[in-house]
């Protein structure tokens, strides 16, 4: 059993409609920018706020959901894992880059929102925990 976790859950708005592709072999890839934002008070008692810009990667049938479902401005939930990768820019310097491989989406913008983790194949270790309970079993 790894000793490890890496799983990021964020809930913000897109920053711009999923630009999606394909790879050379016909995989389904989407990428686009999610904005989550923080607000508070300072010593001043003047309102703050912070947004950070997550580049997110989603593949397979949930990147062809998102090219569909979501759009500039939509509000989604999106759990994943954070990855980093590195490529050398025009100048020759090596940048790094960090982005969120999402393999669960909740598209929150609709009056009834659309969990679209069924749309890749159950995560063999939620299957071990029990998975999320049925409605009949709530205790409210």
């Amino acid at each position: 059993m790894s000793r490890s976790l890496n799983r990021v859950q964020l809930i913000g708005y897109l920053g711009q409609d999923p630009e999606t592709r394909c790879t050379n072999s016909g995989t389904a890839v989407a990428t686009f920018s999610v904005a989550t934002s923080e607000s508070w008070k300072d010593g001043e008692g003047n309102a703050q706020e912070k947004t950070e810009w997550h580049n997110i990667v989603v593949w397979k049938k949930l990147a062809e959901v998102c090219a569909q479902y979501l759009k500039k401005g939509s509000r989604a939930y999106l759990e994943g894992r954070i990855q980093s990768r590195s490529y050398d820019d025009k100048n020759g310097v090596k940048r790094y880059v960090y982005e969120i491989v999402v393999d669960r989406l909740l598209m929150l913008d609709s009056k009834k929102s659309v969990d679209t983790s069924d749309a890749m194949p159950e995560d063999p270790s939620r299957a071990a925990a029990g998975g999320a309970a049925p409605h009949d079993d709530l205790p409210f």
